[in-house]
C-alpha cells in the first residue's frame, strides 16, 4: 500500500503560478504511474494529468496542456504538479492518486490509492 499527502496549495492570483507535492510514503513510488485531479464544489472530480512510472510519458487533459506540466522524483518519492497561468476556473481541491495501470489512464476508478487533496484558490 502506498500513503500519499499533497501539498503546496494555497491562493494566488490569476495569472500566477504553483506547484504542488505529492509525497509518498509505503511502497515505492516507482511501482506506480501517477495522477493529478481536481474537484470544485459541487463539480465532478476531474483528470488533470498522469505521468508514468519511470516518467518518461505524460498526459494531460486538454484544459491542462501548455499550462501545467507533471513531473517526479523517484528518489525522492514525490510527484509535482506545476501549474502556471492559472484562471480562476482552476480553483479546486487538488488531488494525486496512484495506479498499478501499465498505461496511462485518466479515470478515478482507475486509481488505486489517494491523497487527502490540497485546496487550490485563484483569484481575478
Amino acid at each position: 500500500q502506498v500513503h500519499l499527502v499533497e501539498s503546496g496549495g494555497g491562493l494566488v492570483q490569476a495569472g500566477g503560478s504553483l506547484t504542488l507535492s505529492c509525497a509518498a510514503s509505503g511502497r515505492p513510488v516507482s511501482r506506480y504511474a501517477m495522477g493529478w485531479f481536481r474537484q470544485a464544489p459541487g463539480k465532478v472530480r476531474e483528470f488533470v494529468g498522469a505521468i508514468t512510472s519511470g516518467g518518461g510519458g505524460t498526459y494531460y487533459a486538454d484544459s491542462a496542456k501548455g499550462r501545467f506540466t507533471i513531473s517526479r522524483d523517484n528518489a525522492k518519492n514525490t510527484v509535482y504538479l506545476q501549474m502556471n497561468s492559472l484562471r480562476p476556473e482552476d480553483t479546486a481541491v487538488y488531488y494525486c492518486a496512484a495506479t498499478s495501470a501499465l498505461v496511462l489512464v485518466t479515470t478515478t476508478p482507475e486509481y488505486h490509492y489517494w491523497g487527502q487533496g490540497t485546496q487550490v484558490t485563484v483569484s481575478s
